[in-house]
């Protein structure tokens, strides 16, 4: 996937004309991409991981490193269109952006991967997998997070909240917890339309153990993401609403990977409590008390605003 997307990525940072580093982190790879990074761009500063550490360790060194004002996170497998970046700089003319997403179209289908998002709640739960998009080009679309595939951010921003949460490890919603950080601190998440790049679905995930383990994960961490976001009162009504609703029923759909993910969930309450009390001094720091439920009305708001323009996909 390097030899074939990083040509991508560099013609469409030359086309932009800006001053540019690349940075590939190493999470343990067991093919030669390191060599092949070393053969044919020397120039990249590579970082090589000691350990396989997940999405967020790997990406979090790599910000570490970094020097820019903007970040591009970026997945190996996204192939980058050439005016990948033509209107997204803007953006940050506001003090108040966070970052700004393109669209993610599937690399060989053509398919709508991923678009802008917003948030809804089904009891206590909170969600953000509903696309939409807004048709007029001069309208800054809101979106509840930047998928991490192709977020372009805010060096100081990301920095200086901690970039991932680590415990999301080794993948999935690490991006959605993010955003929501940025959102409740003030910020704002933007969504480009006219930027779109080309994703291999699911080519860094497939080879990890198995399917049911893979979605143990993915239940665990949207979890977590209520458990450090949801306001005290509501994460009581949420919790007995996944013992009352979702432990008691799921098991019908034969989904018994839910309940590795709750085992898994409950064994990092220690973590979990430390990320609560980390973004509450980031709430201090930024004098802000917004919760989830004033970020979706900010973004629903937003949205109005739009008017007919908005296609929901």
């Amino acid at each position: 996937m390097l030899q074939k997307n990083l040509p991508s990525v560099i013609r469409a940072l030359d086309f932009i004309q800006v001053e540019y580093e690349i940075i590939v982190v190493d999470d343990c790879s067991k093919d030669d991409s390191v060599l092949f990074i070393q053969t044919n761009y020397p120039a990249i500063k590579l970082i090589r991981n000691e350990k396989n550490g997940g999405f967020s360790i790997s990406c979090n060194r790599g910000i570490e490193l970094a020097d820019k004002e903007l970040i591009l996170l970026l997945n190996t497998d996204i192939e980058l269109t050439e005016n990948y970046f033509e209107g997204q700089f803007k953006y940050f003319e506001k003090d108040d952006t966070f970052g700004v997403m393109g669209k993610i179209s599937g690399a060989k289908y053509g398919e709508v991967q991923d678009t802008a998002r917003y948030i809804t709640q089904s009891g206590f739960k909170i969600k953000a997998n509903n696309f939409y998009y807004v048709e007029d080009p001069d309208f800054w679309t809101p979106t509840a997070y930047l998928s991490g595939a192709n977020a372009l951010v805010d060096s100081k921003k990301i920095k200086a909240i901690g970039g991932f949460n680590e415990l999301f490890s080794p993948f999935y919603c690490e991006d959605f917890e993010l955003g929501l950080r940025a959102w409740r601190l003030g910020w704002k998440c933007f969504y480009h339309h006219a930027s779109y790049c080309m994703h291999e679905q699911s080519a860094t995930t497939k080879n990890f153990k198995t399917k049911n383990w893979v979605k143990s994960i993915l239940f665990r961490n949207r979890l977590f993401v209520h458990s450090i976001h949801l306001e005290k009162k509501d994460r009581i009504f949420w919790g007995l609403q996944i013992i009352f609703f979702d432990c008691m029923f799921l098991w019908i759909g034969f989904k018994f990977y839910f309940y590795k993910s709750v085992y898994l969930f409950l064994c990092s309450r220690t973590q979990l409590k430390k990320s609560r009390t980390e973004m509450g001094i980031l709430m201090k720091k930024y004098h802000s008390s917004r919760s989830v439920e004033d970020v979706a009305q900010e973004i629903n708001g937003l949205m109005k605003e739009a008017g007919q323009n908005v296609v929901f996909i």
